[in-house]
């Protein structure tokens, strides 16, 4: 018999509750198996990756459609019984009326929250001036308020995977953000423990995210004494099945040898999961 599943509403409340207090992890699926497999591994929320997506579907990070964007948030949201964080990149706009457009389509696929860049997509800048990022951040919150507020807002200042590598810099952006209304923030490419612990105590009390897309030694546990909030994992996941696909892929093109197969889950242990999953979805 399958259990009732989580509305909408269900979901932000579950996802604004999990950012009160303590750590969790939020991992990256990147397509619907992915996000079940992450569910049934117990996880209490999940959040899409730009570049896992865009990957799959052959395309570089950031070079898909704002509309194929929205519809991959439509299809997880509807997949997972978990609240789903949206990386929404640069929100698909430059001006603060765009970004309250797309934030408005953002919030009707069902996403319990999402997360605004202060990256141009385009490559043309590697930052937005501050005060162009705020007033496309003020906007976000606006827009998000208006459809009811519910959907966690997080603000990301692009420092350090944009060549900026300026912790002043990036601090000065995440406590703007803060003030302009963001719920969450976030300084993807940090992977120092002082740099760690100077952006939670800048913005402190609100939530801080912070990306383990590396091999940076930090555990949970570790993070958490640090004052993280939610640890996001990024496109790494999805570099870890494409990784190996593409080492045993060359392998078989290359040396005509087939050893990247040994100690793989099997098929029917997939068929078994995948198939009680979907019993379990089954109205």
């Amino acid at each position: 018999m399958s259990t009732p599943h989580p509305s909408t509403a269900d979901k932000r409340k579950t996802f604004r509750t999990l950012h009160e207090s303590g750590c969790f992890v939020i991992p990256n699926p990147w397509n619907v198996g992915s996000a079940r497999y992450l569910q049934g591994l117990g996880f209490k929320a999940l959040a899409t990756t730009s570049s896992g997506f865009a990957h799959s579907q052959g395309y570089p990070d950031g070079g898909q459609s704002g509309e194929q964007v929205l519809a991959h948030f439509a299809e997880l949201a509807a997949a997972t019984d978990l609240p789903l964080n949206a990386d929404f990149e640069d929100g698909f706009a430059d001006t603060p009326d765009g970004v309250a457009e797309s934030v408005r389509q953002c919030i009707a696929t069902g996403v319990a929250g999402l997360s605004i860049e202060d990256s141009p997509n385009d490559g043309k800048a590697p930052l937005y001036e501050l005060d162009v990022a705020v007033a496309r951040v003020k906007a976000a919150r606006a827009a998000i308020d208006r459809a009811g507020g519910e959907v966690v807002f997080t603000a990301r200042a692009e420092n350090f995977i944009r060549g900026v590598n300026d912790l002043g810099d990036a601090i000065r952006r995440l406590k703007a953000y803060a003030a302009a209304g963001a719920d969450c923030l976030y300084a993807p490419g940090i992977n120092k423990r002082e740099q760690i612990e100077a952006v939670v105590k800048a913005v402190a009390p609100k939530p801080v995210n912070f990306l383990n897309g590396g091999a940076f030694g930090f555990t949970v546990d570790e993070l958490a004494a640090m004052g993280v909030r939610r640890i996001s994992v990024g496109g790494s996941l999805a570099r870890v099945a494409t990784h190996a696909f593409i080492r045993t892929a060359t392998e078989i093109a290359r040396d005509g040898k087939f050893d990247g197969f040994g100690g793989l889950i099997t098929n029917a242990e997939l068929n078994k999961f995948f198939a009680e999953d979907r019993r379990k979805r089954s109205p």
